[in-house]
């Protein structure tokens, strides 16, 4: 009686379904028939069925039920490779960054700064053009030797979360790439407290003037916290810090390249791709 019953239910739900799902459907049910039928000795996925596959992923919703080859998540995954693809081909033209000095520079810096503790990276940049290097005091400062400092940096910044856990917030972005390779900005401000995002936003062109209107959305009246945590991105520029300041609120700058001064944030941004991104494409 269960089998009957089951029969007769899908039997009308074939039935309800348009000839235009029948038909991609059966294209979906022969392309991985061809498939299975092809022998190879180790791989049986082509570039030519993943392409197949993320298209299908994009114009059909109902491309799941007739996927029995491989599991949704690995067609996530296919897309994801595309994505990475896509961007190193666009940017394997463009030159990348500044080119690395010598060693022979590197120990001369050094050198430097061992035989005059006293000095710093202007005075050494200075001295450094005198002898004919065109390098930036930037690149000084990065292959200077840095001093010893005497007290333990990391236990100060975790006090200081510690003790003021109640009155502070920290904003960032994360990217989420979209089925058509575009990258979306996700802006967030989260409470420290009870780790409680009090506003988030999305944004495919953020600028300052973005990020002042959420921050404007995020505090209305006098809802501001005494401490707001970011980072040194060139979206949150003097003009931000400005409107920050004016609202009351003391920003809390994290060192460069130290993402665990801003762990709130991070952790919830890895537990939004854990639970949620790293399942589906975004349209």
């Amino acid at each position: 009686m269960n089998r009957l019953l089951f029969c007769l239910i899908h039997t009308l739900r074939f039935s309800l379904r348009s000839r235009h799902d029948l038909v991609i459907e059966n294209l979906a049910l022969r392309q991985q028939l061809s498939t299975l039928k092809t022998k190879r000795s180790r791989q049986r996925i082509t570039k030519i069925d993943r392409l197949f596959w993320i298209i299908l992923r994009r114009t059909w919703s109902r491309w799941a039920d007739a996927l029995i080859i491989v599991k949704p998540e690995t067609v996530v995954r296919w897309h994801r490779a595309g994505f990475k693809a896509y961007w190193r081909w666009k940017s394997k033209n463009i030159h990348r960054g500044c080119p690395r000095i010598t060693s022979e520079i590197r120990e001369l810096i050094n050198q430097m700064r061992c035989e005059n503790p006293t000095w710093g990276s202007p005075r050494i940049h200075a001295e450094l053009l005198k002898l004919g290097f065109d390098i930036s005091e930037r690149t000084v400062s990065r292959y200077l030797r840095q001093r010893p400092s005497g007290r333990n940096v990391h236990q100060s910044w975790k006090t200081f979360l510690d003790n003021h856990r109640e009155v502070i917030a920290a904003m960032d972005f994360f990217t989420v790439p979209t089925a058509t390779f575009k990258v979306l900005y996700v802006f967030f401000v989260i409470h420290h407290d009870r780790r409680l995002v009090l506003h988030f936003s999305v944004s495919a062109n953020p600028d300052t003037y973005f990020v002042i209107q959420q921050l404007r959305e995020a505090f209305p009246y006098d809802t501001a916290p005494r401490y707001l945590i970011l980072d040194r991105d060139t979206k949150f520029s003097k003009k931000v810090r400005g409107v920050i300041d004016s609202m009351g609120i003391e920003a809390k700058l994290i060192a460069y390249q130290c993402p665990w001064q801003n762990g709130v944030a991070e952790r919830w941004v890895g537990s939004v791709r854990r639970e949620l991104l790293n399942h589906v494409i975004v349209l």
